[in-house]
């Protein structure tokens, strides 16, 4: 088959590449595009994706953001229309899906997040869904996905291609350029996507909180991963530490994150990746709590921040040895339910 994969924002990057390359282990061609949003594009070139870029993120202006939706649709729609696509495989990209409908082509959506307002759309018009286990029943008869259509893995989309990750040894020297030592006790925090549906008008308090409280113990550097400039310029005068380190490109995020000593995020996918990996995790997001993040709370991988009291009760220490979750066949498993081969699934 001829595979058409849409990166639309940074996390798809990692999670795509590893199904990619499974996809043509098996035989089959890959079609890639992706959208201009946070490091999607820088990182995967960095990848060794070239992927042709197709429309922006449409900011936090709902009228924009529709523009932007209807401009991209159509762009893929002329640029599909050549390609002979089989299957068109997304993450809750939205606009792939339409065109698929449009061109009559199958097309399966992933998604790990019953919350976001886009599934009404998404999860309508993909032929088909994958999501986590812990995915509630109820959410997906919300947005109109029942039955056959619907099939479930019992993991993390994370698991897919971080349970054989292994860290790279010449990693350490790139941490030494931004003067962050092997004795320093490392701490990884992603900001919320300020321009998210989810998140419209929100601003996360916390973050301020765990940013002071974290730059003013001795020997911690903290790396902060903004998601657009604006936000982190915004960071930087309100956080001028000198141990508050943004980096000037993007970084390899499971080498990143495998370093740290904690990692904290008020968004989802980066507190999975490290959960995985079996590094200490807190998530900081206070919109509606996924039911896959719960999963790892319960499970001792995450803790959950909801006031400045657990920001101060939070241990910042060099971490003991990471424990990952190494489900290593979650990749078989994802790849088997996508093409519709169901002899390894459970």
């Amino acid at each position: 088959m001829r595979i058409w994969i849409d990166l639309s924002n940074s996390p798809h990057v990692p999670f795509f590449k590893a199904l990619a390359a499974e996809f043509e282990r098996r035989g089959h061609t890959i079609e890639w595009t992706a959208r201009d949003y946070a490091q999607t594009v820088e990182l995967a070139r960095n990848a060794g994706i070239d992927a042709p870029v197709f429309g922006a993120h449409g900011g936090g202006n709902v009228f924009a953001k529709a523009a932007k939706f209807v401009a991209r649709v159509a762009s893929l729609a002329k640029w599909a229309r050549t390609r002979k696509i089989d299957l068109v495989v997304v993450h809750n990209s939205q606009e792939p899906l339409i065109v698929a409908r449009i061109l009559g082509i199958d097309s399966v959506n992933l998604m790990d997040y019953e919350h976001h307002p886009g599934n009404h759309l998404s999860f309508r018009t993909a032929k088909r869904l994958i999501v986590p286990a812990s995915f509630p029943a109820e959410a997906l008869a919300k947005f109109g996905a029942a039955g056959a259509k619907v099939k479930r893995f019992d993991g993390l989309k994370e698991d897919v291609y971080l349970a054989g990750f292994a860290p790279d040894e010449a990693f350490p020297a790139k941490l030494k350029e931004l003067d962050v030592n092997a004795d320093d006790i490392l701490v990884v925090v992603r900001p919320h996507a300020p321009e998210a549906l989810y998140n419209r008008g929100f601003e996360n308090d916390l973050l301020d909180l765990v940013l002071d409280r974290f730059a003013a113990i001795d020997k911690v550097k903290i790396i902060l991963l903004p998601r657009k400039d604006y936000q982190g310029a915004a960071l930087r005068t309100r956080h001028p530490k000198p141990n508050i380190i943004i980096p000037a490109k993007a970084f390899d995020g499971a080498n990143l994150l495998a370093a740290a000593d904690l990692v904290m995020s008020g968004g989802g996918t980066m507190n999975r990746e490290a959960a995985a990996l079996g590094v200490p995790t807190a998530t900081i997001f206070t919109g509606k709590p996924a039911a896959i993040d719960e999963y790892l709370i319960k499970q001792g991988r995450m803790t959950k921040i909801v006031s400045a009291d657990d920001v101060i009760a939070l241990k910042v220490v060099k971490k003991s040895a990471a424990e990952p979750r190494r489900e290593t066949q979650m990749l078989t498993i994802v790849a088997d339910l996508i093409l519709n081969t169901e002899a390894t699934t459970r």
